[in-house]
């Protein structure tokens, strides 16, 4: 039988597939305007993207970055983590020098059911103050954006470039573990020591900046490699000699903590990532897809504004002429979507002009009342003109022309609406990214470490989902 973190990634692969599926039409439709090959090649690249996320998936992988200043024990600490020295270290400045991955296999006495636990990946990078800070800002943002946690290393005094840092990465909506290294060094400090230290260095900065202190979900203190511990050594002759002695690291605290995250959100948080990466491409390749029948798209809503127009004008009867526009607005949705490759129901058209309709308020339902209220004086006004052929006529033809506008303005309008919520993806369906993303964020524990993210992701879903 499936489990729970089977189930949820079958139906995040789904949702990939349906949208790599959903933009084939558009691709294999041939180019009006030979000068959007280059945007055409964009939907393809960003349609492979899409696919090679949907093959990533099957084989999850929780990927761990681990981001700090030069000198703070990165590369130790994954050392530490693995139970060898497989990454260099050394007094050196700067010894990484790139991004460098490696896979982490737990041992079973640490996790006792291997099968618990997606597979692990530690990711080691460069000093944040040794490269370049264009290319150090461009890496930064690459690796915090591939990965589903992060690992951020400091030691002794936090400085204002370390804080600097934080903020920055927190932009990247991950959970962020702060890890505070060579505790052997300083052993007065504790948690709300570094709490505080934070704070302080947020008011430092006249608030201008977020409270980095709010980002941080957990704090662990380890040495991941102590230094070594002077001995006595008393010898059978009776000699005496002083020996260095290499400990052992202390990081039992932080396998803990990543292996407790692993275990309970792992799977949730790179289902989340996938389907926040997926909701970015989604959106640029529709962006471009629309951008490459913008000109088919003005005149499809052109031409129904007008079709409504002239058929609200030759009707006389106000109700026939309610019921015909809104039909004629929801055969617009559809005809858009289809141009667009985007799938639309009747139902999902019908919803869409209802949300229009409510965004937009004060617009459509002037339409309604105006066509209610010329409706009624066109009819009165072809009464008239059946007296009064001069003035009744003339009356006829000023209300027809003033309800014309006002229907036809008001299609233009959802015309233009529904183009908006057709470049966002189509993304709020009940099998769309959004949507598997918030049922992914409900099954995340209020209680866990990375409880902020769910927040911070629902604040954001329900931000999207308003406009």
């Amino acid at each position: 039988m499936p489990t729970p973190a089977k189930i949820r990634f079958q139906r995040v692969r789904q949702v990939l597939q349906q949208t790599v599926h959903r933009y084939t039409p558009t691709l294999q439709k041939p180019l009006q305007n030979e000068n959007k090959h280059g945007q055409k090649v964009a939907v393809q690249d960003g349609v492979n993207a899409l696919s090679a996320l949907d093959a990533r998936l099957a084989k999850p992988v929780l990927r761990m970055a681990v981001f700090g200043l030069v000198s703070r024990g990165k590369s130790a600490v994954i050392n530490a983590l693995l139970g060898e020295n497989v990454l260099p270290t050394g007094p050196l400045h700067g010894v990484t020098r790139w991004p460098r991955s490696v896979y982490w296999q737990p041992s079973i006495d640490a996790v006792h059911d291997l099968d618990e636990l997606p597979q692990i990946e530690l990711i080691d990078t460069p000093g944040l103050d040794e490269v370049d800070g264009e290319v150090r800002s461009s890496m930064a943002q690459e690796v915090a954006h591939q990965a589903d946690l992060i690992l951020f290393v400091v030691a002794g005094d936090i400085t204002r470039t370390e804080y600097d840092a934080l903020t920055t990465l927190q932009e990247a909506r991950k959970p962020l573990l702060l890890v505070f290294n060579k505790i052997d060094l300083y052993p007065d400090t504790d948690q709300q020591a570094i709490y505080d230290v934070l704070t302080q260095l947020w008011r430092a900065s006249g608030s201008r900046q977020p409270n980095a202190a709010l980002a941080v979900d957990d704090i662990v203190m380890i040495a991941a490699d102590p230094m070594p511990m002077q001995v006595r050594v008393e010898w059978p002759d009776g000699r005496i000699t002083h020996e260095w002695e290499k400990l052992p690291p202390q990081i039992d605290d932080l396998k803990h903590a990543l292996l407790t995250i692993a275990r309970q959100d792992g799977t949730a948080l790179i289902a989340l990532n996938a389907l926040r990466e997926a909701d970015t491409l989604e959106t640029d390749i529709a962006r471009r897809a629309i951008a490459l029948h913008r000109e088919e798209a003005e005149e499809l809503i052109w031409k129904f504004a007008k079709y409504k127009a002239l058929a609200v004008a030759l009707n006389p009867i106000a109700v026939l002429d309610l019921a015909g526009g809104f039909l004629t607005d929801l055969v617009m949705i559809r005809s858009l979507a289809k141009l667009y490759g985007l799938p639309i129901t009747q139902h999902e058209a019908r919803k869409l002009w209802q949300a229009i309709a409510k965004s937009s308020g004060t617009l459509l339902l002037s339409e309604v009342g105006t066509g209610l209220l010329l409706g009624t004086g066109k009819g009165a006004a072809a009464i008239w003109s059946a007296f009064d052929s001069a003035g009744g006529f003339s009356a006829l033809i000023s209300v027809m022309a003033a309800q014309a506008g006002a229907s036809g303005y008001g299609t233009y309008a959802v015309g233009k609406a529904a183009q908006v919520y057709l470049e966002q993806g189509c993304t709020w369906g009940p099998n769309g990214v959004k949507a598997v993303m918030k049922d992914i964020l409900k099954q995340i524990d209020s209680e866990s470490t990375v409880s902020r993210l769910r927040q911070e992701l629902e604040s954001q879903l329900m931000a999207s989902s308003s406009r």
